[in-house]
Parts: C-alpha cells; structure tokens; sequence
C-alpha cells in the first residue's frame, strides 16, 4: 500500500480507476508527427493525379485504338466470316475453302514460293543491313551524315515507282542488264522469263529496297552499345571477329530479331513488288499469298476463296512470332537478374 508524506493513503475507488485510465488513453502520444501527416497527405494527392493521368492517357489512346479496331480487327474477323462461306456468299461451307486450296498444286506453290522469297529476303537484308550498319558505325560524324542519307534513299522511295523502275531493266526487250551482258559476249538472260531467274529479281528488289531500315536500325543499336566494353575487349587481346561476336552480338540480339520479325510480317504481306514484276508469272510460278489472293478474290470474284488464302499467312506468322518473341523475353529477363 503506498505511503505519501509518511501518511498511508487510502485506495482509489474502481470508477477512479477507470477514469484516470480513459483520460491517460486519450492523452496518449501521437504516432506520426505533423511532416509524416503532410507527407501521407501528399502520397494520396499523388495516387489521386497518377489515376487521373492514367485515365487521360487512355481517354488521348482511345481514338487510336478505335482506328486500330476498326481498320485491322474488324477486317480480320470479317476475312475469317468471308472464308467460311461459299462463292456466292450464301451458304455456310466451313473449312471447304481450306480443304479445296491444299488440293490445288498451285497453291502449294504459293506456300513454297512466300516462304522462299520471305526467308531469303529478310536473311539478305540483315546482313547486308548489318555490315552496312558497321561501316557506317566506323565512318566520321561529317560522312556518316551524307552517306545515311544517300543510303535511305532505296526506302524513301515510294516502293511502286521504284518497281516499275526495275522492271524496265529487267524488260526481256530493252533491258539494261541484256545491254551490259551484250557488250562482254555474254548471252541475254529471261530475267522475268524464266521462274527461277524471276524468283531473284524479286527477292533482289526487296533486298534493295528493305536493307536501309535494317541499316538505319542496326546503326541506331550500335551507337548505344558502351565503348568500355569494347576497351576491355581490347585490353583482354580480342581481334575484331571476336569484338564482334562476344560484344557487338550479345548486345544486339533481341533488336536484330525485333527488326526480322517485323520485316518477315511486312515481307510475307508484299504485293506491290511482285504484282508489278513478274504479275505472278511465268504460269502462276512465283505468286506469293498477296498476289494470288488478288488473283482468286478480285480478279476472279471468288472473294470467300480469296480470303482464305490470305489467312494462310496468320499461322506462319504466329508461330514465327511466338519463337521470336519467346526469345527477345527470355534474354530480357536474364539481363534483368
């Protein structure tokens, strides 16, 4: 029992006790000061401008989206419909048009051709995109201006002019090359002709025509890449084939295969290149799914039939998109650990 002043006092009732413990409870001390309060003020005016701009972001993207949706989603699902009917578009006919296709040897041919003339083309341009990239990458600031801008000069083209331009040195007629070939007493070649020789000059146009956007690419990966590691390549006794295999390749991986893969889309997708060379000739031996699907949709009024072949081009394009892309993720992540 406690003793005050060497008097024992007397203890406090049990309703005393209480109240001196509930005005304790209300006096106790705060948790976070007054700079803690404002900073946790100011987190949730953050949050709330952070959901604000999120939704304005998607409010500005919107018309974007709505293009997209309108311009390649729908016609995708339109193309699928179109595919599943006959040729009058009357009646449902399901896989019919599938199954009539890979009964034709023709179309056959026009899986083997796309494949070829994608595959090779977009093989040819990495790497002479590749070394031209280098080159450029090795020249001084003044040159390397001049001559970025004389080499874009094949891709500013509007790619149907410059077509009909190597078509006319190609003409089995009034070919250049013919000409060129006469004056050493070499015999004239059927560049458009022959379908093999027809087969190169189209895969030679696209090459000339796409291998600038995988220089401009390349070259724009190379100037990212640290010059200390190509110092302490130096230093460790690395020639250049060796620089270029354990520095410049590792770095540029995953953007040497997003260019591919975007290449290999737009390759698979090219129209204008064989329509105006070779129009699918000679005997229907270098039509890729583009051309043949104008042939059989527009030019002979099965549309349903036409829509089939160029859907042809989505399972290709999927599976070579999912190992790329599979690819690019995968070393992402092991540069992230």
């Amino acid at each position: 029992m406690p003793i005050t002043g060497g008097r024992r006092s007397e203890p406090l009732p049990p309703a005393a006790t209480e109240r001196q413990d509930g005005e304790m409870a209300n006096r106790r001390i705060p948790l976070l000061s007054p700079r803690d309060e404002i900073a946790l003020a100011q987190a949730g005016g953050l949050r709330q401008i952070t959901r604000r701009r999120t939704t304005i972001a998607f409010l500005m993207c919107l018309p974007l989206i709505l293009l997209i949706a309108g311009l390649v989603v729908y016609p995708g699902l339109y193309a699928i419909y179109l595919s599943l009917l006959n040729k009058r578009m009357t009646k449902f006919v399901g896989l019919g048009n599938f199954v009539f296709l890979f009964g034709r040897s023709t179309f056959r041919l026009v899986i083997f051709q796309s494949c070829l003339f994608a595959i090779t083309a977009v093989i040819a341009k990495a790497m002479i995109g590749f070394t031209m990239a280098h080159l450029m990458h090795n020249l001084p600031a003044k040159n390397q201006r001049i001559w970025r801008g004389l080499l874009l000069v094949p891709w500013v083209i509007p790619l149907a002019i410059s077509t009909l331009g190597w078509w006319w040195l190609f003409d089995p007629s009034y070919s250049a090359f013919n000409w060129v070939l006469s004056g050493f007493g070499l015999p004239q070649v059927a560049w458009l002709g022959d379908a093999n020789w027809a087969r190169f000059c189209m895969i030679l146009v696209n090459t000339w025509y796409g291998t600038p956007f995988f220089m401009i690419m390349y070259l724009a990966a190379l100037k990212s890449v640290p010059e200390h590691l190509y110092e302490s390549a130096a230093i460790d006794g690395a020639n250049a084939w060796q620089k270029l295999r354990y520095v410049t390749l590792p770095m540029l991986r995953n953007i040497i295969s997003i260019t591919v893969l975007f290449s290999l889309i737009v390759t698979f997708a090219n129209f204008d290149i064989v329509r105006i060379l070779t129009n699918g000739g000679p005997q229907d031996q270098t039509h890729i799914f583009a051309t043949y699907a104008f042939q059989v949709g527009i030019q002979s009024g099965d549309i349903p039939l036409g829509a089939a072949v160029s859907l042809f081009m989505l399972p290709i394009l999927a599976v070579a998109s999912f190992f790329i892309l599979r690819g690019v993720t995968r070393r992402t992540k092991e540069e992230a650990v």
